[in-house]
């Protein structure tokens, strides 16, 4: 086709007239990209039919990368479909003239229609593949940065200055906050789909138990917007802390979820460790406690199990009120009389050391413990 560089030349200044916005990129030789488009296009087109080979295919190369451009721009695919449409019909319009000239009978134009429908088609077809390319490339680019971010977060010995942090933050377009809460959650199944957090939560979802930094935790609404997002899920979310204490973070996250594996925390959803503070601080060291324990509470090896017990739960009721018989009573449920004895029982026991502070601490620390373990009945 004689006139396709004229008509090439001819679409791109309508399309620039109609989308003045439009950026301009050169090739290699300095030609736009768009006109060498729809010269080849145009050329491919009226070849392909004049060669009797049937419907006209695309060459793939310009208009990929017409489609990675546009994302690249942070476009949609909306506008270059709109200039697509528009190239067609400025096309179709000469084409329909030559074909007037020619007398080229009213069959063969209209399958000549709707070839170059079916070529428009392709051309998007193109340039979506070509859009999808280089969103999946970047997007596996910013995982991979995203996933050099958290690793620097979470490592227990950093000696990196903040500066690190922040310079890594930016490659992602994450601002660095003042605190963050990190979580570790528990997979529903092996195929569930990820939570529906924000963009600006960093998410891990490689990991056997899926990792999480959450942003500015406190900020209002933030809690609200994560319990939604995370309907189906289980898990825990850390303390806030600054950024580069973020292995706090993880490391009580962490201490929380292997207590709810346990059946020691509630399971079933995503727990906040503020909330369980007392669970944290006397489950996870399990062998001081039952060491002090065993020695704090030898005085019951002489009771019987179901004895031992009434009179471990009243020493903590004691304790914990600091009361007299009927607070002890009301809170145990039990009748103050009962309650009198028991106090006497436990001052046999004990002796003196249930009027030393440092004991009582202690006493009552291992008691709460037995208590969380289910030891104990609660109040």
């Amino acid at each position: 086709m004689k006139e396709a560089p004229e008509l090439a030349e001819f679409i791109l200044h309508e399309i620039r007239r109609t989308f003045p916005g439009l950026p301009l990129v050169l090739d290699e030789s300095g030609e736009p990209m768009a006109l060498v488009g729809i010269r080849r296009a145009l050329e491919h087109f009226v070849e392909h039919l004049a060669a009797g080979r049937g419907r006209p295919t695309v060459h793939p190369e310009v208009f990929q990368a017409f489609g990675r451009g546009e994302l690249l721009q942070g476009r949609s695919l909306d506008s270059l479909q709109a200039i697509y449409r528009l190239g067609v019909r400025l096309a179709w319009r000469r084409l329909a003239e030559i074909g007037q000239q020619a007398e080229i009978p009213p069959p063969a134009m209209y399958e000549l229609v709707e070839s170059g429908f079916e070529y428009l088609d392709g051309l998007v077809a193109q340039s979506v593949r070509g859009h999808a390319e280089a969103f999946a490339r970047q997007a596996g680019e910013r995982l991979r940065l995203q996933r050099r971010l958290m690793d620097l977060l979470f490592a227990e010995h950093r000696t990196d200055p903040t500066d690190a942090l922040t310079e890594r933050a930016a490659r992602i377009g994450w601002p660095l906050p003042s605190r963050v809460a990190v979580a570790v959650l528990l997979r529903p199944a092996r195929d569930a789909v990820a939570p529906a957090v924000g963009q600006d939560v960093l998410l891990d979802m490689e990991s056997e138990q899926p990792r999480m930094v959450v942003p500015e935790p406190d900020v209002a609404g933030r809690g609200e917007l994560l319990r939604r997002a995370m309907r189906g899920w289980s898990g825990a979310i850390g303390p806030p802390v600054p950024p580069v204490e973020a292995a706090k973070s993880l490391r009580w996250a962490g201490t929380a979820v292997r207590l709810m594996e346990r059946g020691l925390l509630p399971a079933g959803q995503v727990l906040q460790c503020t909330e369980h503070t007392e669970a944290l601080v006397l489950l996870p060291p399990e062998e001081l406690i039952d060491d002090l324990s065993r020695r704090r509470l030898a005085p019951l090896a002489a009771c019987g199990p179901a004895h031992g017990r009434r009179l471990a739960e009243t020493l903590l009721a004691w304790l914990e009120t600091r009361g007299g018989a009927p607070e002890v009573a009301a809170r145990l449920g039990v009748h103050p009389q009962t309650v009198r004895y028991r106090l006497r029982q436990i001052r046999e026991l004990w002796g003196d050391e249930v009027d030393d502070p440092d004991r009582r601490f202690e006493l009552e620390m291992v008691l709460r413990a037995r208590r969380l373990r289910g030891e104990l009945a609660g109040p």
